[in-house]
């Protein structure tokens, strides 16, 4: 059956099954090009047989009447349970109850069939073990007890009333069962495992709340009734009122000194066990009941649910974000489960068993499971670990590819850029220094050779010029002509020492000495 037929489709042919086919179901086999459907075309009958077996045996159509046969179930059980749940025998049960208790007995029959005589090739206690693995499987065993308990205790006239409310609890777990069938729908389907969680969650926050419990419920049992015998009413107080103050119910009447009502009431416990007169609460210490009611309602109903809803919203979100993935799981599931199915439904799926039955007397039966292909074949398998290693180098690509196009990434990029900018910024400021540096000494030599032309130029060492002086960035001080000469001393002074003779040259003394750079 193709994927694409629709639901609508699918119902009509349901209930009506002698509707065409040919135009309502389209078989994967049939379509044109197909030579299995060339060959069978000449052969009509055996092609509708071919396309009814194929269109009752498919997961999708099995599933849909389990479905419809279950809400039946469910409705004849209401009927029975509110308006025919006769007495015992010999007035009852009614023949709508007999019909129920065949209906279980096939529900039973199935799950033997599931739990035991499956096509999976071990022992029966490790299939056993495998049935037990699902959830579903554990809710079905517990309905099948509590009905198998329900009835046996409706037959006596002695447990008449207990069996009619152990059938009514197993009611309620045959409804929950419906819960199923939403594993089907693309957003109900993971709310389902949402809500498994939940539970769980639900469990590990009871553990907390019962430790506050008991120790709240104790210490105001101790001090307000410590003269009452009652084992019921010990337990109603000290667990049950509690409990009742979590969500609000908090009768002041019981607790509160100041609201006490007047009663004649005893601390006799001969009389408080008879019932003749109420216990007397005792007053003493009152002020401590307030107090620990006070730290209870602050602990529970602040902390601990805050805690619970902050339990609850990691679960929610942990679940939301692999929507997609849990999902095809329990489609997989699904689809595997009913397609190992047989084609009825119950109660009528005692006809599937007892074809099975005998067809398994004549000859080995077909394995359903052979259909669906557990182990691929050698090329097939090299060729999907092939693709599985080109989708993983994919999503890996994908994965670099948003990571260094996330806002973060071209953040840092962007900032090492601009440290790189600033970088090579500060080093052309270096170079402006350096090449300024260079340009002045170039300069100074030009000036020093110009003043050794003109000197040469003259044949003496002689010049009527002074030598030029060195620049800033060369010296590191300023020179100048009269460096050693104080402002305040003579110009002849001056004339005087410039005039000296020194050793050397015949003329060296007329000339002022070039300035070295280091001088």
């Amino acid at each position: 059956m193709t994927t694409d037929t629709g639901i609508s489709k699918l119902v009509v042919s349901y209930f009506c099954p002698a509707t065409d086919l040919d135009h309502l179901i389209e078989v994967r086999d049939s379509l044109p090009g197909d030579p299995a459907a060339q060959s069978c075309a000449s052969v009509w009958w055996r092609f509708l047989l071919r396309r009814w077996r194929r269109f009752w045996s498919a997961p999708v159509t099995v599933f849909l009447g389990n479905v419809i046969m279950y809400f039946a179930f469910l409705f004849l059980f209401t009927y029975v349970l509110l308006l025919d749940f006769r007495p015992p025998p010999p007035a009852g049960p009614g023949p709508q109850e007999i019909i129920l208790y065949f209906w279980v007995f096939t529900l039973v029959l199935e799950e033997l069939r599931q739990s035991f005589f499956t096509d999976e090739e071990m022992n029966i206690l490790k299939k056993f073990k495998l049935y037990l693995e699902d959830n579903w499987n554990k809710c079905d065993m517990v309905a099948i007890l509590l009905f198998v308990v329900g009835v046996s205790c409706r037959m006596a006239s002695g447990t008449y009333e207990a069996g009619r409310t152990v059938l009514a609890i197993d009611f309620m777990v045959f409804t929950l069962r419906l819960i199923h069938i939403f594993a089907i729908h693309k957003q109900l389907g993971p709310k389902i495992i949402i809500v498994e969680r939940m539970m769980k969650d639900v469990f590990f926050f009871l553990f907390f709340l019962s430790v506050w419990l008991i120790a709240y419920g104790v210490a105001t049992q101790a001090l307000l009734h410590p003269n009452d015998p009652r084992i019921d009413w010990v337990f109603r107080r000290a667990l049950y009122r509690p409990y009742l103050h979590i969500f609000g119910q908090i009768p002041l009447e019981e607790i509160d000194a100041a609201r006490f009502p007047q009663i004649n009431c005893t601390n006799d416990r001969e009389e408080i066990i008879l019932g003749l007169r109420p216990p007397c609460p005792n007053v003493y210490a009152n002020w401590l009941v307030i107090l620990l009611l006070v730290i209870f309602l602050l602990v529970t109903n602040v902390l601990l649910l805050n805690l619970l809803i902050a339990m609850f919203s990691y679960t929610f979100q942990v679940v939301q974000g692999n929507t997609d993935i849990f999902w095809k799981f329990q489609r997989y599931n699904l689809i595997v489960e009913y397609h190992s199915r047989p084609a009825l439904a119950p109660p009528f799926i005692i006809i599937s068993h007892l074809s099975q039955i005998l067809l398994s007397l004549v000859k080995r039966p077909e394995s359903k499971q052979e259909h669906l292909e557990r182990e691929l074949p050698v090329g097939l398998d090299q060729r999907l670990i092939t693709w599985e290693t080109v989708q993983k180098e994919n999503y890996l690509a994908k994965l670099e590819r948003q990571h260094w196009e996330s806002s973060e990434e071209r953040l840092k990029s962007t900032s090492s850029k601009v440290q790189s900018l600033l970088r090579i910024v500060g080093g052309f400021k270096d170079q402006e220094k350096r090449l300024g540096s260079m340009e002045a000494q170039v300069r100074y030599c030009g000036e020093v050779l110009s003043w050794m032309a003109e000197c040469f130029a003259q044949s003496t060492l002689n010049c009527g010029k002074d030598a030029p002086n060195a620049p800033v960035s060369l010296t590191g001080c300023e020179a100048s002509s009269t460096k050693d000469t104080s402002p305040g001393q003579p110009e002849r002074e001056v004339k005087e020492e410039s005039g000296e003779v020194r050793p050397g040259h015949p003329g060296y003394g007329a000339n002022k000495k070039f300035p070295y750079i280091d001088e």
